[in-house]
């Protein structure tokens, strides 16, 4: 399920910035690359015991990863449901508690990032 309309597609942020204000929130920088990096955070769904990852995609615009100054575009946001044995799965609607807690934590990074 991609997030439209988040109001995060298209900010920026400096790689240290971004990485200190997605760990306030609960995100972890997970896979990267010299010029890509992903944060997600895991949101567990208590009554169908699955779990779900929001993915926040970032595209390095000015230098690349693990320059703390490097500058990162936010380019898509995204949550799918984990399968076994590993690999998320996005075409499955989330229960609504779930979309709760992504929305709230997409809110609150939002608000860091344009501090």
């Amino acid at each position: 399920m991609i997030f439209e309309n988040t109001g995060l597609d298209g900010l920026k942020s400096d790689l240290a910035y971004l990485d200190e204000s997605a760990e306030k929130v609960g995100f972890i920088r997970w896979q990267w690359e010299y010029y890509r990096a992903t944060y997600d955070l895991k949101i567990e769904d208590k009554k169908s015991d699955a779990e779900y990852f929001l993915r926040i995609n970032t595209r390095a615009v000015e230098g690349k990863l693990e320059k703390p100054d490097t500058v990162l575009q936010i380019e898509a946001v995204y949550l799918g449901r984990a399968t076994f044995p590993h690999g998320l799965e996005y075409e499955t609607p989330a229960p609504q508690p779930v979309l709760n807690v992504a929305t709230k934590k997409l809110q609150e990074l939002k608000s860091l990032l344009e501090a």
